[in-house]
């Protein structure tokens, strides 16, 4: 990340330099939302004693300490002074600013630092309420701009109402919407209109039928087994912290999951999803760099799919937090998984997508020795069977106008999906055993992510001619193509958004405000109009 993209550095004490926007504080109660650890901390431990004391009905105070209680409740009392005031402290020195094509923030009393990131390099913004902070109505504003590891500006608390205005605020300015520097215009929020939702009982049933599970089954008969020919009852306590650990994982995709909700609105995709912890992110179509949709051999019973993003700011998804960022869609049926590519990918670049993403999830090569692909997917030649015994037939590519299309795993049905104007670069690897057997993979470089894109097991001169075009596809698409076409492809699908769009500066209107999001079907055209669109509880 280029320093002018979003920087980190300590400031000497100075005067403010004189910008076109007002500094702002957040919230007065953000410190105490942040810091209530320290303050239960804190009441544990100069009140834990007295409180056992009063449970098992002694005396409040202990006599042996005599004449020190006046000592311990002043110096109490000095330590919860010493932490409010640096909460006080800590509100007072936090300012924020939206000026000059910057989102700045400057905090600390003795060592001071400022955080700016430059809005037209915003890839996302995401609005996250922990549990506390919904209680007081506040919400944390997190920013995301290109090749950034972590948030390069979080901004908690505000109030919620404002956090709204000011995402909406720096959406519009990241856009090119606001035209005359200096001029503070309040720009109300974006209307939307919601895609799809996933029920509860979907959520809970691929938790259930997850691969998670079906490695605690495994598991769980091994211990067994042993535990019966050892005769050693002692290995199931070695299982409750494991247990423990596994209840927590549970939790949180349940937690992370509950209640998504996709809608579509002129400044991209917004995400919702969240039981204690709720969180709204705004993902700009134009900066998913990757798309991945992937389908564990349980979920092949019900026919569901998940699917997850590269985006250009999150980087790596580790945590569980990265995890449920980079989520796309949890769970969902193939008509929810055509509707967010419709979304993400816009135009396809063939005539018939669902035919086309339908070969891509579930397809597979013909058996016979002679046989041609009938899918368009150029897949694992056959000399190499003994290489990938289960995956030739589903390894294979299809490049289109607009991406390239990736297929693998016979088991874990996988396709990655990657526009040709977000490929970075390329290189092929062939190993000793691929060149025995002629065939070389090819690797796509995007942004950090959960996808990787790669090619798998193609036939060498094959992934060398593919290197060759689609560098040249990458090369073109990205002169013909801006992210900001989001605003105008979306016109189809929603006219309501393509019109707000037309005029983000105008305020909402108050018959339009107050009416909710009408659910659309956005989809790419079907060929046959017997195929309904099916939608499971």
């Amino acid at each position: 990340m280029s320093p002018e993209d979003s920087a980190a550095v300590s400031l000497p004490d100075q005067p403010e330099a004189k910008v076109d926007g007002d500094w702002n504080r957040v919230h007065p109660a953000s410190p105490f939302v942040r810091g209530w650890v320290a303050l239960a901390a804190v009441g544990f431990f100069f009140g834990r004693d007295a409180f056992e004391r009063m449970l098992q009905g002694r005396d409040f105070l202990d006599p042996n300490l005599n004449g020190r209680v006046p000592w311990l409740l002043a110096g109490g009392a000095v330590v919860l002074l010493l932490t409010v005031g640096s909460f006080i402290l800590s509100w007072y020195f936090t300012r924020y600013q939206v000026a000059e094509g910057y989102v700045r923030v400057n905090t600390g009393f003795l060592f001071k630092q400022q955080r700016q990131a430059r809005l037209d390099r915003v890839q996302a913004i995401d609005i996250v309420q922990p549990l506390l902070a919904r209680i007081f109505g506040l919400a944390e504003l997190k920013f995301e701009v290109a090749d950034a590891g972590e948030s390069a500006v979080r901004l908690a608390y505000l109030p919620l109402a404002q956090a709204k205005q000011l995402r909406a605020t720096i959406l519009a300015r990241a856009a090119g919407v606001v035209s005359e520097p200096g001029k503070e215009e309040e720009i109300p929020e974006a209307p939307e209109h919601v895609v799809l939702s996933v029920p509860p009982a979907r959520l809970i049933g691929s938790l259930v039928l997850s691969e998670q599970t079906v490695g605690i089954l495994i598991g769980a008969a091994v211990v067994v087994t042993v535990s019966l020919f050892t005769e050693n009852q002692t290995l199931f306590l070695a299982l409750i912290p494991g247990i423990l650990g596994i209840g927590a994982a549970y939790w949180n995709s349940f937690n992370k999951g509950y209640n998504f909700t996709a809608a579509i609105s002129p400044d991209g995709i917004r995400l919702r999803y969240g039981l204690l912890d709720t969180q709204a992110q705004t993902l700009p179509p134009g900066r998913i760099q990757a798309v991945m949709v992937t389908q564990p051999p349980l979920w092949r019973i019900f026919g569901w799919y998940r699917m997850a993003v590269n985006v250009a700011g999150y980087g790596l998804s580790g945590s569980t937090e990265g995890a449920a960022r980079t989520m796309l869609l949890p769970v969902g049926m193939k008509p929810d998984v055509l509707r967010m590519m419709s979304l993400v990918l816009p135009d396809p670049g063939v005539e018939d997508p669902e035919r086309v993403f339908t070969a891509g999830l579930d397809g597979l090569a013909p058996a016979g020795p002679d046989a041609a692909p009938t899918d368009g997917f150029v897949t694992t030649p056959r000399r190499a069977r003994l290489l990938a015994p289960l995956g030739r037939r589903r390894n294979g590519f299809l490049a289109t106008r607009t991406a390239l299309l990736i297929r693998s795993g016979r088991w874990w049905h996988t396709l990655v999906l990657v526009p040709h104007q977000r490929t970075q670069s390329m290189a092929l690897h062939q190993g000793p055993l691929a060149r025995r057997f002629g065939v070389a993979d090819l690797v796509l470089h995007t942004t950090a992510g959960p996808v990787s894109p790669r090619v798998f097991q193609a036939d060498a001169a094959q992934a060398v001619e593919l290197f060759d075009q689609q560098a040249a596809r990458a090369r073109e698409a990205r002169k013909r193509q801006t992210s900001e076409q989001w605003l105008a492809e979306v016109a189809p699908q929603a006219p309501e958004i393509a019109a707000a769009a037309e005029q983000p500066t105008q305020p909402a209107q108050p018959a339009q405000s107050a009416q909710p999001a009408r659910p659309i079907q956005p989809e790419y055209p079907r060929t046959s109009p017997q195929q309904e669109d099916r939608h499971d509880g």
